[in-house]
């Protein structure tokens, strides 16, 4: 890697990272190289075309995900395979569908079970803390 490279990333990247649909962005920005610093720029001070799609979309499935409550797996098996928008969600959470319902049930069934599992890691960690300190 050269340092020029280290320095810029690409559209893809970058929408990563701001949370938004590349294809729904102006085609200036999907075919330029973004700096860090242009980066940084678009965070604290993002343009219009910027806050409108953080506001109604279409939003990433990654986004979409998070605010439906389920994992993007979940989406998949949901059969969402394209971004929403905003109004598109809420109206998803308004009338909840089955697999909606359901994905949201295991969705929290696994966070729950993730949870657990680490507070069961904690404790040993705790017992064998306390068992070299003795």
């Amino acid at each position: 890697m050269t340092s020029a490279n280290s320095q810029s990333m690409k559209p893809a990247t970058v929408a990563k990272k701001l949370g938004i649909y590349l294809p729904a962005t102006p085609q200036e920005f999907q075919d330029s190289t973004i700096s860090r610093e242009e980066f940084a720029e678009l965070q604290a001070n993002p343009p219009e075309w910027l806050a409108e799609l953080r506001r109604n979309g279409p939003h990433p499935r990654p986004v979409v995900a998070q605010k439906l409550n389920v994992s993007i797996s979940g989406l998949a098996r949901g059969g969402v395979e394209e971004a929403l928008t905003t109004a598109e969600i809420t109206a998803l959470l308004q009338a909840p569908p089955q697999w909606l319902v359901t994905e949201r049930a295991t969705h929290a069934a696994v966070r729950a079970e993730a949870q657990r599992v680490k507070e069961e890691a904690a404790k040993k960690q705790a017992k064998k803390d306390r068992a070299q300190v003795q």
